[in-house]
């Protein structure tokens, strides 16, 4: 590894980033890494070794799953003492999963792992591809004056701002602002320099890798008048180990008989259930009021201020990693990777 000039490995899955106009016909095409500096020039002012990596078949965001979840973490893994920093270009559309997954994956790190993208595509002249992806090699390569990572942790870097990745949802189709981390505060915010505002340091230890998720997990939204009928397939604890609802305000859910037996039942079976908020801010608090006290009765597990793409991830990565209930629910019910608040009065 270079003392003196970072090393930075680009890592690129698929997305709008990556795609160019064929001069001749017009259509959007997967972009050859080997001639990025023909369409950003400026990357080669950066003051940076840059490598690049591409999947075999660039991925459309919509397509992502474990699997290429684990293609990532293994690249990182396996490049990890050679590089300085990585960035992975990514589709915007599931990004904020892929970083929530990612998190939970690649426990330990000491070096930034910056997920990035584009609602335009690269050849496109307002294309925002550029400064994304020019910034988030900055943020890649930075490092403080002991020499040590300024961010040591999965993240994402769109539209002049970086979030810890297992904070962010994406909150916009159409705007350049296309993501925001609603209960967490941005880690560094891109101006005329670099504002780095969290101190990116996460619990010391050694990384780790684990890709064993489970995905046999359910995301039931609640709304007004759903019927429980509906959802009792969900509720089989043969085909779904874990169900992740999303409930009103800091909990709540109709007063649902039929439900109320279903969660029971499932539970009594060794199923895992955890209670998200639907809102974009603010956290669950089973028992606040009486829509949610049945729900702290029946074992249902709180989560907190989690986003609902984190919830996902650390719900496959906790079925994956132990089979027994209570270590599940010590997993869930612990802040691991800075993905969730856990009030002061419930922390272990």
């Amino acid at each position: 590894m270079s003392e003196t000039i970072p090393n930075v490995l680009m890592i690129y899955t698929g997305g709008t980033i990556g795609m160019i106009n064929d001069p001749l016909t017009g259509v959007l095409k997967a972009f050859d890494f080997n001639h990025l500096s023909n369409q950003i020039p400026e990357l080669n002012r950066l003051n940076v070794n840059l490598s690049a990596i591409s999947f075999e078949k660039p991925v459309d965001s919509s397509e992502m799953n474990p699997e290429y979840w684990t293609q990532i973490a293994n690249i990182v893994f396996e490049n990890y003492e050679s590089h300085d920093g990585f960035v992975v270009l990514h589709g915007s559309d599931t990004m904020a999963f892929t970083a929530s997954a990612l998190s939970f994956m690649l426990q330990g790190l000491k070096k930034p792992v910056i997920l990035t993208g584009s609602q335009l595509p690269i050849g496109t002249i307002r294309t925002d591809g550029k400064e994304n992806l020019i910034t988030s090699i900055e943020i890649a390569a930075a490092k403080d004056a002991a020499g040590n990572a300024k961010i040591q942790e999965v993240a994402i870097y769109f539209e002049y701002s970086l979030y810890r990745g297992n904070r962010t949802s994406k909150i916009s189709a159409t705007e350049f602002e296309a993501f925001s981390s609603p209960n967490f505060p941005e880690l560094a915010i891109a101006g005329i320099s670099i504002r780095y505002q969290q101190v990116s340091k996460l619990e010391e230890k050694d990384l780790q890798l684990f890709t064993g998720f489970d995905n046999r997990v359910a995301l039931l939204k609640i709304f007004p008048g759903f019927n429980a009928k509906v959802y009792e397939s969900i509720f089989d604890f043969n085909l779904v180990k874990g169900i992740i609802i999303e409930t009103f305000g800091s909990g709540n859910a109709p007063s649902i008989p039929h439900f109320t037996k279903l969660i029971l039942d499932y539970i009594a079976q060794g199923g895992i259930v955890l209670n998200i908020t639907q809102c974009s801010t603010g956290s669950v608090v089973q028992g606040k009021y009486e829509t949610s006290s049945i729900f702290q009765q029946a074992g249902v597990i709180g989560g907190f201020d989690i986003t609902t793409e984190a919830a996902v991830a650390k719900m496959m990565y906790a079925l994956g990693k132990e089979k027994d209930f209570q270590k599940i629910v010590e997993i869930l019910t612990h802040d691991l990777n800075g993905e969730m608040t856990v009030p002061s009065d419930q922390e272990a």
